[in-house]
């Protein structure tokens, strides 16, 4: 059975990690993923772009009293495109498993 084909928007590592943390909640501000990546502000806004970009996320920018306040979340497909990269990296794990050894 040949490999599935991995959805190259999400693969790359860090927009791997965004996206995994955006899956588990309704939506998340910058410093949630700030903290819970490590990654800089110029990572997260490369990474946020090219997502929203390929219409996984929305990105809402708004004021805080004068702060600012940028929240992401996943689109539908891109919950959608998650749950199916979940799929095809377990399919692909479980073939290790399954492929003959020489």
């Amino acid at each position: 059975m040949p490999a599935p084909e991995l959805d190259r928007l999400i693969h790359e590592p860090a927009r791997l990690r965004l996206v995994t943390l955006l899956y588990v909640v309704d939506e998340a501000d910058f410093t949630y993923l700030a903290d819970r990546t490590g990654m800089t502000a110029g990572n997260i806004s490369s990474h946020m772009a090219k997502l929203e970009s390929g219409g996984y996320v929305e990105i809402d920018k708004s004021f805080v009293g004068r702060r600012p306040r940028t929240v992401y979340r996943l689109t539908t497909d891109g919950r959608t495109a998650v749950e199916t990269y979940r799929r095809e990296i377990a399919a692909l794990l479980t073939g290790i498993d399954d492929a003959d050894t020489p």
